[in-house]
């Protein structure tokens, strides 16, 4: 196995995680591809089109947020992580703009004031991060 170096926090892109099993709180019919998936792959092709692109996408099966619409994760190194809910199709682009603001974020926090409208009642909560004490 091929062994990647680390980047140091300071350069590490922030991770979106995207629940790839969330059904959005809806039953789905056999064999049917749940909302979630699309949404991880609406999100993958802006990333595919983005000249820079400002986060490392990854899938995650389920964030036990299912009463919530689709989730999402933004997560980086020393800081703040943030759980997102309520998510569709058309938060996709703004999924990356939250990104950006969020890599430009000293600590993770972004305030509401500085996210793309569509995101801005979407935080369902907020963990620590795991290699620094937060205040």
């Amino acid at each position: 196995m091929l062994e990647v170096p680390a980047l140091p926090e300071a350069e590490a892109k922030p991770v979106l995680h995207v629940c790839t099993t969330c059904r959005a709180g809806n039953p789905l019919a056999e064999g049917e591809v749940p909302p979630g998936r699309h949404l991880h792959d609406a999100v993958a092709e802006a990333l595919a089109a983005h000249p820079a692109p400002p986060v490392e996408l990854r899938p995650v099966k389920c964030m036990a947020a299912c009463d919530h619409g689709c989730t999402a994760a933004m997560t980086a190194p020393g800081k703040w992580g943030y759980l997102l809910g309520r998510l569709d199709l058309s938060h996709a682009e703004d999924l990356l703009t939250y990104g950006a603001a969020y890599a430009a974020s000293g600590n993770g926090a972004v305030l509401p004031s500085r996210r793309p409208p569509s995101l801005r009642s979407v935080v369902l909560g907020r963990l620590p991060s795991l290699t620094e004490p937060q205040s």
